[in-house]
Formats: C-alpha cells, sequence, structure tokens
C-alpha cells in the first residue's frame, strides 16, 4: 500500500515477502526476535526462520503463513511467547513521572505526553505490543484486555492490522526527518563556528586553533558524505 510500508525493508521485500508481511497482525511488538513485522517477513521468505514465532497471529496466524510458504504448521515456538487476547497498555496517571521512556519505546506513536509531564495512551493505536512496559522506571503501565475471551487473528481485525502497519511506518519516516533535522542544525553551528572559530573559542593559539579547525572540517566531511552515499 503506497504511503504505508515500512520505510527500507518493504522496498527490498520480494513477493512473497510482501504477501507473509500482509499476513501478519502488525503489532510490531518483536517477540519474533525481529525489529519489526516486516523484517520477520523477509526473513520467512528467505528462509532464515520458521513461521511459528508470531504469538499475536496465533495458532490461525501460523496456519495461514503455512498456506503461503508451504511449511509446515507447527505450534507456536514457546521461546516466543504464548497466544493471548488483545490488550492495550493503560498508564495510571497517578505515578507516571513523565520520562518519555515509553513513548520513545512505543512503535505505533500511541502514547502521547512531553517531558516531565503526564503520558497518556491513545487506546485506538495501542496494539498491545507491551514494549513500552519493561521501560517505565516506576512500573506505573499496565495491560487492559479489550478482546474478551478471544485469541488471535480471532481478536485482531485485518484493519486494526493496516493501522498498525501504518502508524509503524510513519513513526518511522517521523524518526528519520527528525534525526536529518537534528544533523542539519548541528551542521549549521559548526560551519557559523568554523567560519570564525577565533571569536568562538577560548584558545588563543594558533597551532590549536589550526588543529580544532581540522577536527570540525572533517566532521563536516563525515555529515556531506552521508547525506550523499546511497541508500543500502
Amino acid at each position: 500500500m503506497a504511503g504505508t510500508e515500512v520505510p527500507g525493508i518493504v522496498a527490498r521485500m520480494n513477493e512473497l515477502a510482501r504477501r507473509i508481511d500482509a499476513a501478519l497482525p502488525q503489532t510490531q511488538c518483536t517477540r519474533c526476535g525481529y525489529p519489526d513485522c516486516a523484517s520477520y517477513a523477509q526473513a520467512i521468505a528467505a528462509g532464515e526462520t520458521t513461521i511459528n514465532r508470531c504469538p499475536p497471529g496465533g495458532a490461525e496466524g501460523v496456519q495461514r503463513l503455512a498456506a503461503l510458504t508451504g511449511q509446515p504448521a507447527r505450534p507456536l515456538d514457546p521461546q516466543c511467547g504464548i497466544e493471548g487476547p488483545v490488550t492495550v497498555a493503560v498508564i495510571d496517571e497517578d505515578w507516571c513521572i513523565g520520562c518519555t521512556l515509553c513513548i520513545k519505546a512505543c512503535p505505533t506513536d500511541a502514547i502521547v505526553g512531553t517531558h516531565k509531564r503526564m503520558h497518556t495512551v491513545v487506546e485506538p493505536y495501542c496494539t498491545g505490543c507491551e514494549l513500552c512496559l519493561p521501560v517505565c522506571p516506576v512500573d506505573c503501565i499496565s495491560l487492559d484486555i479489550v478482546s474478551g475471551e478471544r485469541t488471535g487473528w480471532q481478536a485482531w481485525t485485518d484493519a486494526q492490522a493496516r493501522q498498525g502497519r501504518e502508524r509503524y511506518a510513519a513513526r518511522q519516516v517521523r524518526l528519520v526527518r527528525e534525526k536529518q533535522e537534528h544533523e542539519a542544525r548541528l551542521e549549521v553551528k559548526a560551519r557559523e563556528k568554523l567560519a570564525d572559530l577565533a571569536a568562538h573559542s577560548q584558545i588563543t593559539d594558533a597551532a590549536q586553533l589550526d588543529r580544532k579547525r581540522a577536527v570540525i572540517e572533517a566532521a563536516l566531511a563525515r555529515a556531506r558524505a552521508r547525506r550523499e552515499a546511497p541508500e543500502s
């Protein structure tokens, strides 16, 4: 789906990997051992891993992947977790200290808040990935079951999966943009400093200033090389 794919990874995926990715629930929980659903799909398509490593998809998810890949269906790998109901994260606002660690961990930008201010979860965007739980230093995050007794794909919908993929992809784009903007600001500051190094430094020795100038010029050259390097 144009505009909703994980940058980089999906661009390199073959048709089988794309179909596998579309059969995953897109929680982006990493329980499969891969950084996201697209990476897991790519590894399956390449024959590098098995199809029974996605607890959110459950037994039905394994059957879906078996039909796509021709691999035999097998029970979920217990090292990855067990099939369960759909959950959403809930933050105890009385205990939240506003550290922003959960915001940084959330793969779908489902947590909002600012530094030293209370955070909250936007429930429709939460995939129940659980990645926010271990990073919370005050254990103020819990999980609420929202699918009753339904588990796996019986509890998860195609619409939820699409939204999970779209929000994860949008977050990846945002992170890349913010990194580029941050690097651009640093480069501007470095060039301003280089233009009149003596005025921006307490160093008065000409030789030391030359060494510092060389360090800044080398850093700017590395930044330029990173920008001009082709994407892998």
